[in-house]
C-alpha cells in the first residue's frame, strides 16, 4: 500500500523530492523488515525508477544500493550501465560484480568509470591489469594509490611505460611497498629525463652537462636502492641495469667505492656470466692475477683496471668497509687512495678515469662535510641563539 502511494506521488513530485524519496525507498528495502509482498513492490518501484528522466533520482538509487550485497542485481547492473556519474558509485563499491564485469566496464567506460573501478577496496589482478593496459592516466593514478589493489609487476611496468612521465603517477607508484627495485630505477630514470629536458629547455645548463649530472644522480640512486634491495631481487636488478645499458664501469666503480660489495660482485657475475660465489672468490682470494682475469672476462674498459685494483686492495684490507656511511655513500679515504695511485701512473689513457675519480672525491668530501655539520648541530641541540637572532 505504501509503495502504491509512493508511485502515485512520484509522478508529479519535483526532481529533488523524487530523489530524496527514492533514497528512502532503497534504504527501506535494504534495512527495514518488509513483508515479501512489500519487498517485491519496492523492488518493482526501483526498477521503474531506472527510467526516471532526472539523473538525480537514479544517482540517489545508486548511492543507496552501491555497497550492499543485498541490493537487487538487476538494478545494480542497470545502474552500472547508466551515465558515468550514476554508474561510478556502484562500480566502485558493489560486491555483486565479478571480475569479468569489471574488466568489461574498464574496456568500455570512460576515465571516470575506470577511476571508480580502480578505487575498489579489493581489486583483483585481472582488473588491475585491464586498467594498466587501457585505463586513463587518472585511473592509473588511482590504481597506484590503492593499497588494496593487487597489481602484478608486469602491470606496474605497463603503467610506468604509459604514464611514467607524469609526476603524480611516479609518486604514487614509488610510495607502494610492492614495487620491484628494477621498476623503481625505471621511475628514477623517468625523473632524470624530465629534469634534463626541463633544464636544457630553459638554457640553465647545456644538454650535455645536464645529462651528465642526471646520469650521476641516477647512478647514486642505483647504489642507494641496491643497498636496500633484498638478496633475491639483486640479480634481476643487475640484469635490468645491463639490458638498459646502465651497468657501466662508472656505476660498478661507484658501487665498490661506496662499500656496496653485493652490487659490485653481482655486477661482475652478470657481465662475466659466472656464479657470484666464484666472483667473490676471485675478488678476495686469488690475488691480482685472478682479479685481472675476472676483469677481462667482464669486458670492462682496460683503462679502468688500475682503479678497480686499488679499490679491491682497500676492500681486502678492510679499510674500505671500515669507513662510515654504510653501503650507500662514497668513501672519501678509499677514493683518495685510488686517485693517488692512479695519478702516479700518469698514463694518458687514464685521463677520463681520473676525471671520474675527482668527481667522486668531490662528492664524497661534500657529503662528509654535510654529515659533520649535521652531527655538530645535533650535539649542540640546534642553532646557536646568536646566529638565530642574526
Amino acid at each position: 500500500m505504501i509503495v502504491r502511494h509512493f508511485l502515485d506521488w512520484i509522478r508529479t513530485a519535483p526532481a529533488g523530492k523524487r530523489a530524496e524519496a527514492t533514497g528512502a525507498l532503497a534504504r527501506a528495502y535494504l534495512y527495514s523488515d518488509l513483508s515479501p509482498d512489500d519487498a517485491a513492490a519496492a523492488e518493482g518501484a526501483m526498477l521503474m525508477l531506472l527510467d526516471d528522466t532526472s539523473p538525480l533520482v537514479r544517482r540517489a538509487l545508486a548511492d543507496a544500493l552501491a555497497a550492499s550485497p543485498e541490493a537487487p542485481p538487476a538494478i545494480v547492473l542497470a545502474l552500472a550501465a547508466d551515465q558515468p556519474q550514476i554508474a561510478a558509485p556502484v562500480l566502485a563499491l558493489s560486491p555483486l560484480f565479478v571480475d569479468a564485469d569489471l574488466v568489461d566496464a574498464v574496456a568500455t567506460g570512460n576515465g571516470a568509470i575506470q577511476a571508480a573501478i580502480a578505487s575498489r577496496a579489493s581489486l583483483p589482478r585481472p582488473v588491475a591489469a585491464a586498467i594498466a593496459e587501457v585505463g586513463s592516466a587518472e585511473a592509473c593514478l588511482v590504481l597506484g594509490e590503492n593499497d588494496g589493489a593487487e597489481i602484478a609487476a608486469i602491470s606496474i611496468d605497463r603503467i610506468v611505460e604509459r604514464f611514467g612521465h607524469l609526476a603524480a603517477v611516479r609518486e604514487a607508484l614509488l610510495a607502494r611497498d610492492d614495487i620491484a627495485a628494477a621498476t623503481r630505477l625505471t621511475l628514477v630514470a623517468k625523473v632524470s629525463e624530465t629534469l634534463v629536458g626541463f633544464v636544457a629547455a630553459r638554457h640553465w645548463l647545456d644538454a650535455e652537462h645536464a645529462q651528465r649530472i642526471a646520469r650521476e644522480a641516477c647512478e647514486k640512486a642505483t647504489v642507494t636502492l641496491a643497498a636496500e634491495t633484498p638478496s633475491p631481487q639483486m640479480r634481476p636488478l643487475v640484469h635490468h641495469l645491463r639490458v638498459g645499458g646502465q651497468l657501466t664501469a662508472g656505476l660498478i666503480l661507484r658501487a665498490l667505492l661506496s662499500g656496496n660489495v653485493v652490487l659490485f660482485e653481482e655486477a661482475l657475475a652478470e657481465l662475466a656470466d659466472m656464479p657470484v660465489e666464484r666472483v667473490s672468490h676471485l675478488v678476495y682470494d686469488s690475488g691480482n692475477t685472478g682479479l685481472r682475469a675476472l676483469f677481462d672476462q667482464a669486458r670492462l674498459p682496460p683503462s679502468t683496471y688500475p682503479a678497480f685494483k686499488e679499490a679491491v686492495g682497500a676492500l681486502r684490507e678492510g679499510s674500505l668497509i671500515s669507513e662510515p656511511g654504510g653501503a650507500t655513500r662514497l668513501k672519501r679515504r678509499a677514493i683518495e687512495r685510488v686517485l693517488t695511485r692512479c695519478e702516479d701512473q700518469d698514463l694518458s689513457e687514464l685521463a677520463p678515469l681520473l676525471t671520474l675519480l675527482r668527481r667522486f672525491a668531490t662528492e664524497a668530501a661534500r657529503e662528509e662535510a654535510r654529515l659533520f655539520c649535521d652531527e655538530l648541530v645535533a650535539e649542540s641541540g640546534g642553532a646557536d641563539p646568536q646566529f638565530a637572532a642574526a
